[in-house]
């Protein structure tokens, strides 16, 4: 058992901290380690991608592309996910499942730009369930079909007509 007057640190717990600008014997006397004058050796000093009026490299590099203004967001769900929902009791597999049902549940928190339906790891078990999303991949859309189940999806020109 330790006793009181035994207790330590650790070795190299505890770093003593170096004393800037005390003396030329302290080996960071004087200018402190940062040099002789000019603008990086002052306090406040920023100056990320700055070349000293030189054109910086990023701004020298070509550009490819460009960000799309009005990009839209879907929330992605995987069947399985909506299984597991099912069998909890939480969504109800007899109505139509659509965003605002997939909300309700907890599925997903918020509506966004429409809902994307992709296979999970596990199979769909729900008989004749209709979905009504914004897309589905030709996976699930299959996956559905095959238990009698409905997946209604809006055409393109239908959505274009929204926004």
């Amino acid at each position: 058992m330790a006793r009181l007057n035994e207790l330590r640190d650790n070795p190299g717990a505890n770093k003593k901290k170096v004393r800037v600008g005390r003396g030329i014997g302290s080996g960071v006397g004087k200018t402190g380690g940062r040099g002789g004058k000019g603008q990086k050796g002052r306090s406040g000093v920023a100056i990320n991608g700055f070349e000293g009026g030189q054109m910086p490299l990023h701004m020298r590099m070509p550009k490819r592309g460009f960000n799309v203004p009005n990009v839209k967001t879907y929330n992605t769900v995987r069947l399985d996910r909506i299984q597991a929902y099912i069998d909890s009791g939480k969504l109800d597999h007899k109505g139509v499942i659509d965003a605002a049902a997939l909300v309700k549940a907890g599925v997903i928190r918020r509506a966004r730009d429409g809902v994307r339906l992709v296979l999970g790891p596990r199979a769909f078990e729900a008989k004749k369930v209709t979905f009504n999303v914004t897309h589905a991949s030709a996976g699930v859309v299959a996956a559905i079909e095959a238990l009698g189940g409905k997946v209604d999806m809006p055409k393109a020109e239908e959505t274009k007509a929204d926004a």
